[in-house]
C-alpha cells in the first residue's frame, strides 16, 4: 500500500478478487470504522482502454456516489507506482446475484421493493451525468442494514447529463445484461443501464435470464433478437403490471425504452416497491 494510504487506514484480510486487482477489509486510523479497499494492480492493465477505464472509476464513482445512499460511496484514492487504491463502504452482506441464487424467485414486494433502490441509483447517476454501463446482480450489495448499494464503476462513462447529447460507445457490460445497441457497435445512450437493470428485475421474478445461450456469442445473438418471452409456468403467477414494466424497460427500440426516472413512475414500483426517494 501506499505510504499516504497507511497514514489513514490499515488493511485486513482480503475479502474479494476482480479482473484488474483485489479487495480488503480496511479500518480507518482516525475513526476505527471498518471499510473496504480497493487495490487495482497497474501491471494487469492491458492497455490504454483498461488504463482509461481505471483512470476515470474513482472520478466518476465520486461524482455518483454524491448525496446517493443506494451508491457504494467512495472515501478516499490514493495511487503510487504500482497500485491505485479506492477506499469505499465495507458491503459485508450478500450480492444480489447471492439472493438469487438461493432465494429466487422473489415475491413481487421483495421484487419490486429492490426494483425501487436499484433504479433510484440508476436514475440519480444519470440526473449526475455518469452511465454505469454494468449494471448485474454482482454489482449490486448489500450493506450491514440490508440497504442496496450499486458497485463497480469500473465500465461508468461520463454522457453529460440528462440535457446532455453526448453518446457512448464501445463494447462493455456482461453478456446477459448489455443492451442489444452496445452489442451492435452503435453509440449508445444512458438508456442502456435501463436494459441492464430490467434483466436484473427479471431474473429476480423468474431466476432465469431472458436471453440464454451456451456461449456469449449465442447470448448476443439473443439479445439482438430481443424476443423477451415469460413462460407461464415460471411468470403464470406474475401480475401483468410486472410484465408490463419490464416490456418497457426491456425494449429494443430505445426511444420508447423508459429510461430510470419513468421506470420509478410505473405503477407496478409504485404500488408495490414504496413511495419513490428523492436522492
Amino acid at each position: 500500500m501506499s505510504e499516504q494510504f497507511n497514514k489513514h487506514y490499515e488493511v485486513g484480510q482480503e475479502i474479494g478478487r476482480g479482473r484488474f486487482g483485489t479487495v480488503y477489509r480496511c479500518f480507518s486510523c482516525r475513526t476505527g470504522n471498518s471499510l473496504a479497499v480497493k487495490t487495482i494492480d497497474k501491471s494487469l492493465l492491458a492497455d490504454s482502454y483498461d488504463r482509461e477505464c481505471v483512470e476515470h472509476e474513482a472520478k466518476l464513482h465520486r461524482i455518483a456516489s454524491r448525496e446517493n445512499p443506494h451508491v457504494v460511496s467512495l472515501h478516499d484514492s490514493f495511487e503510487d507506482e504500482s497500485s491505485i487504491h479506492l477506499v469505499l463502504d465495507l458491503c459485508s452482506g450478500t450480492d444480489l446475484l447471492d439472493r438469487i441464487s438461493s432465494d429466487a424467485p422473489l415475491s413481487e414486494p421483495e421484487a419490486a421493493a429492490l426494483a425501487a433502490e436499484l433504479l433510484e441509483a440508476i436514475a440519480s447517476c444519470h440526473r449526475r451525468g455518469v452511465a454505469h454501463r454494468d449494471v448485474k446482480p454482482d454489482n449490486v450489495m448489500f450493506d450491514m442494514n440490508g440497504k442496496l448499494k450499486l458497485a463497480d464503476f469500473g465500465s461508468a462513462a461520463w454522457f453529460g447529463g440528462l440535457d446532455g447529447e453526448e453518446k457512448m460507445e464501445g463494447i462493455v457490460g456482461t453478456p446477459y445484461y448489455v443492451a442489444p445497441e452496445v452489442i451492435a457497435g452503435r453509440r449508445y445512450s444512458e438508456k442502456v443501464d435501463v436494459w441492464s437493470a430490467g434483466v436484473v428485475i427479471y431474473m429476480m421474478l423468474s431466476g432465469r435470464a431472458p436471453f440464454d445461450g451456451e456461449s456469449a456469442a449465442d447470448i448476443f445473438e439473443a439479445v439482438l433478437r430481443g424476443n423477451l418471452r415469460f413462460p407461464t409456468r415460471i411468470f403464470g403467477s406474475v401480475s401483468s403490471m410486472a410484465k408490463d414494466l419490464l416490456r418497457r424497460m426491456i425494449s429494443r427500440d430505445v426511444t420508447r425504452r423508459f429510461s430510470a426516472e419513468q421506470a420509478l413512475e410505473h405503477p407496478w414500483i409504485v404500488s408495490c416497491g414504496g413511495s419513490k426517494l428523492m436522492v
